[in-house]
């Protein structure tokens, strides 16, 4: 029986760590494995082809909320072509409120939760029985012990490591050392489990160290978890092996920075610069927004431990924002940004999505929200924010990725910012600025010479109110374009 792992990555650079996390258990089961892993960037008729032209038995869909829509699409036209084919759908966009499907016939199973016992257990049964009686007896929807499983031991990759060299190539790998998390934050997925589970530290660096055997390949290794440092001496001791040389790759993690000690300081300070990215959650500084999500933080803390570490020099910190929570109207929005933007290396600005099987999802009346009913299910406003508001903090998010993302204007955002007095209001003009500079012009079409020569008339527009020289901050952006585009800056800039 041949089982094909359906993969859908957000862009080419990304690789799917569950059907790797898959594929070692049903193998062990005597399944003929493959992967088909594509991009959504890939045209639909390219991907359905591939699926058709493996002729499984069972193609298995790793669901997500960037991926659901094309999936299902995919599965139908699939089922319409292969009739006799099993279509299963796990992940955690399937998880939960799985009546959402009730009415998607392509669809013969469902999984809920983790897969590494259960999937394999359920293609057994399939082989053996046949798909009418495991319906009868199990239903279409297959939890975790439905089948008599049980994967509280399992940890993602406890075999080692799960990329092979046959694997798409991919400057980014994902990897997970721990499952699980210690919070409960009202808007996440995590907070619908509970415990951590965690490998241990010798078989963690043992996977780290199967990396290096991909060089030149893989240039960034992602971690997925949660919460890397919920255990703080267990990270200590893996980024004190990681300062070794024989670890050469930059290695992303996901922190509480609340939870970092002297020790974690130290350690972090002695790594080269680039080898380490740290990504920390603040999501807001109201107090009443916090409680309400249940994040039980200090975010003057999480600030001051940020800019700690940001001013070490070594390390690229991001900080997030949510946008969308209760309680954050645009003053209180405004006012977390500005209490934030100087902390990290960048500040990374996300808006609030209900996702199926979260607190906040189950309050949402509670909260006054209006929110899309298809993935990703965006928050489209709330008793404090209108969707006006909000769309205007879409465009603040577009333009900011678009001038502090490219790393292009570092050089100039890194004079005037301190000068400006409120980030937030900088960039909230600069928006209002480009939708008439620009002629409404999408900020992703702007050419990188106007999108200098649009700074510089900004800059212009604004300097009498502002603390910075103007000529100081042309010059500035000059030399940003000179050394990004490498040729002489044109006229206007």
């Amino acid at each position: 029986m041949k089982i094909a792992l359906c993969a859908l990555n957000g862009s080419y650079s990304h690789t799917n760590l569950a059907i790797r996390c898959l594929r070692p258990h049903l193998e062990a089961a005597g399944f003929d494995t493959v992967l088909v892993e594509n991009s959504l960037k890939d045209r639909d008729s390219h991907v359905l082809r591939r699926l058709y032209e493996e002729r499984a038995d069972i193609y298995a869909f790793s669901t997500y909320i960037w991926n659901a829509r094309q999936m299902q699409a995919l599965a139908k036209r699939l089922k319409m072509l292969m009739p006799q084919a099993i279509t299963i759908f796990g992940g955690p966009e399937v998880s939960f409120e799985t009546e959402r499907y009730d009415d998607c016939d392509f669809m013969d199973f469902i999984l809920s939760g983790e897969g590494e016992s259960t999937l394999p257990a359920l293609c057994s049964a399939l082989r053996d029985r046949g798909v009418a009686s495991v319906r009868a007896e199990y239903g279409r929807v297959i939890g975790a012990g439905d089948l008599g499983t049980d994967n509280s031991h399992h940890v993602m990759g406890n075999e080692g490591i799960l990329y092979r060299k046959t694997d798409k190539n991919a400057p980014l790998f994902y990897y997970e050392s721990s499952r699980g998390c210690p919070y409960s934050c009202a808007y996440c997925l995590s907070s619908a489990t509970s415990g951590v589970r965690a490998k241990s530290v010798e078989q963690t660096l043992c996977d780290l160290r199967a990396f290096e055997e991909f060089s030149g390949e893989c240039k960034v290794v992602k971690f997925v978890d949660r919460t890397f440092n919920f255990d703080i001496a267990r990270a200590n001791r893996i980024w004190s092996a990681l300062l070794s040389d024989e670890f050469t790759l930059t290695y992303h993690f996901e922190i509480c920075v609340s939870l970092l000690n002297e020790e974690s300081f130290e350690i972090l300070s002695r790594f080269p610069k680039g080898k380490i990215q740290l990504e920390v959650g603040l999501q807001s500084t109201n107090p009443e927004t916090l409680s309400a999500v249940s994040r039980h933080i200090s975010a003057d803390k999480v600030i001051s431990a940020t800019k700690r570490l940001r001013d070490m020099g070594n390390i690229d910190v991001y900080l997030d924002l949510i946008a969308g929570l209760p309680h954050e109207d645009m003053q209180s929005f405004k006012r977390s940004f500005d209490a934030a933007y100087f902390a990290p290396t960048r500040l990374q600005v996300g808006f609030l999505k209900l996702l199926p099987g979260t607190v906040l999802r189950r309050d949402s009346e509670k909260y006054g929200y209006v929110f899309c009913d298809e993935p990703p299910y965006t928050v489209l406003q709330s008793k404090w924010i209108s969707y006006t508001e909000l769309e205007q903090l879409h465009a603040v998010h577009e333009v900011m990725e678009r001038y502090c993302e490219s790393g292009g204007f570092d050089g100039t955002l890194d004079y005037v910012m301190p000068r400006v007095g409120s980030p937030f209001d900088f960039w909230n003009g600069f928006c209002s600025f480009l939708e008439t500079a620009a002629d409404g012009k999408v900020i992703q079409k702007i050419s990188q010479p106007d999108a200098y020569r649009y700074m510089s008339a900004y800059l212009q527009s604004i300097a009498a109110d502002r603390e910075f020289d103007v000529d100081r901050a042309r010059e500035y952006l000059r030399r940003d374009f000179e050394c990004r585009e490498h040729k002489r800056a044109p006229f206007g800039i």
